[in-house]
């Protein structure tokens, strides 16, 4: 069996303008040596050849491949060569890492998880492993190459096929309980992911959906900028599919005990827990604080601590965003703090108020509570998660907001952890749908 498909004629290949910046060339540090110049149909390690270029990013880009050995292997044990199916379970995601990326992280995370059984856990394979790694010896010096399955979307661009960029209920539901499932394996054995997002959740591809690429690109070569040195490819944009969600990106993750404490400054932006904006210890606690927030990120208008002043974080901004939803923070918050931190934002007495003052469109008037001091400049947004919630009513909106309160707590140790949210009734309304509808297709059967 071969899986060669012809060369496209250049004449047909589109040709992208030189003077013009395109995919990593746009990134403000980029620099050309620093990325190794891959080429479609260039196979690496003697096994893995190129099909087609998927992504990039400031430390890699990414290429649908196909592993040449595992072809071999599958055409002894299937004769039907031209099943679709088994092309399907040829391809793989090669990962080309720009010059001194380390990704000893993620290959340490992927040797964990693979040392447990598959049993013994169902959310194991919710996580991506490595199936390969190797080097590669570049113009400029050598390159970490990596080896996953082949997936699908992110769930940030699965939400950014809708309209209005905002996931459905029933979609939002369907990815979390496979999430969470994951999230659980990953906590119970020492895994602390840090970096929970949209962006760092693939969603599995159809059987066919990656398979019908390279026959894509070959009748319909993808435009790229021809260059003395390299090539600069055009990514696919993969269809959409809304099959299980797998977590991926461990190159931030932390490995240790269950329920070890850190205290590094870990965390994106916005997506920063109480702890780690304070300073303080933290657990896996995060991870499930990042549920929340991506929660909202993923089905709400807009993100839920928008927390940039002049176009940069504000650690101020972002603590009086969590007053207004959460209330102020218990005396054990406040107390773990450095006093150094504290004294920034709080009075002595740990407590805070509100200040008297109006600014049009952002905040409402707002009046001296009975807390103490808050005495920082910022002041608290004029806000609730009920008013922030807009697009569910009764039933729903109760369910959503029971969990979101669930979740974003000061304290740590009082957020659910990953198995306590399986039972969440917001969660479980979508298990309870499946059951109707499948009750619903057997009486239809009978």
């Amino acid at each position: 069996m071969s899986f060669r498909t012809s060369k496209p004629q250049m004449s047909k290949i589109p040709q992208l303008p030189h003077d013009q910046k395109f995919e990593e060339e746009r990134y403000p540090n980029y620099k050309a040596h620093q990325y190794y110049p891959v080429q479609l149909g260039q196979t690496f390690a003697s096994r893995y050849r190129v099909i087609a270029k998927l992504g990039y990013g400031t430390a890699s880009t990414v290429w649908l491949s196909r592993d040449l050995k595992l072809s071999c292997i599958l055409f002894k044990i299937v004769t039907a060569s031209s099943d679709n199916s088994i092309r399907q379970n040829t391809l793989v995601t090669l990962k080309v890492c720009i010059l001194g990326e380390d990704e000893s992280n993620e290959l340490a995370i992927s040797r964990h998880i693979k040392s447990f059984d598959d049993g013994i856990h169902p959310g194991k394979h919710r996580s991506r492993v490595t199936l390969d790694d190797f080097h590669v010896r570049g113009p400029h010096g050598t390159h970490c190459c990596l080896v996953f399955p082949a997936l699908g979307r992110t769930l940030a661009q699965v939400r950014d096929v809708f309209e209005d960029r905002r996931l459905d209920k029933l979609l939002l539901q369907r990815f979390l309980y496979p999430i969470l499932q994951g999230l659980d394996f990953l906590h119970q054995t020492g895994v602390v992911h840090t970096d929970i997002s949209p962006n760092n959740i693939l969603v599995e591809a159809d059987d066919d959906m990656l398979a019908n690429l390279e026959e894509t690109e070959r009748l319909n070569p993808s435009p790229r900028k021809v260059l003395d040195d390299r090539v600069i490819h055009l990514s696919y944009t993969m269809p959409t599919s809304y099959k299980d969600p797998v977590i991926t990106d461990f190159g931030a993750a932390y490995l240790g005990e269950p329920g070890q404490k850190y205290r590094d400054d870990v965390m994106p932006g916005a997506y920063r827990a109480p702890e780690v904006l304070a300073g303080m210890e933290w657990d896996s606690k995060i991870d499930i604080w990042s549920i929340g927030v991506m929660i909202w990120d993923l089905f709400e208008d807009g993100n839920l601590f928008p927390a940039y002043r002049n176009g940069h974080l504000d650690d101020e901004l972002h603590f009086a965003q969590m007053i207004a939803l959460m209330g102020p923070p218990p005396k054990e918050f406040l107390d773990r703090m450095s006093e150094t931190q504290r004294v920034r934002y709080w009075d002595s007495s740990g407590q805070y108020t509100l200040l008297h003052v109006k600014i049009p469109i952002l905040y409402t008037e707002l009046t001296r509570r009975k807390k103490g001091t808050w005495i920082a400049e910022t002041p608290i947004p004029s806000q609730t998660l009920e008013s922030r919630e807009i697009r569910l009513q009764g039933r729903d909106q109760e369910l959503l907001l029971g969990l979101m309160r669930k979740i974003l707590c000061w304290l740590p140790e009082d957020r659910p952890s990953a198995e306590d949210l399986y039972n969440d009734g917001f969660i479980y309304q979508f298990v309870e749908y499946v059951m109707e509808l499948e009750e619903s297709s057997r009486g239809k059967q009978g």
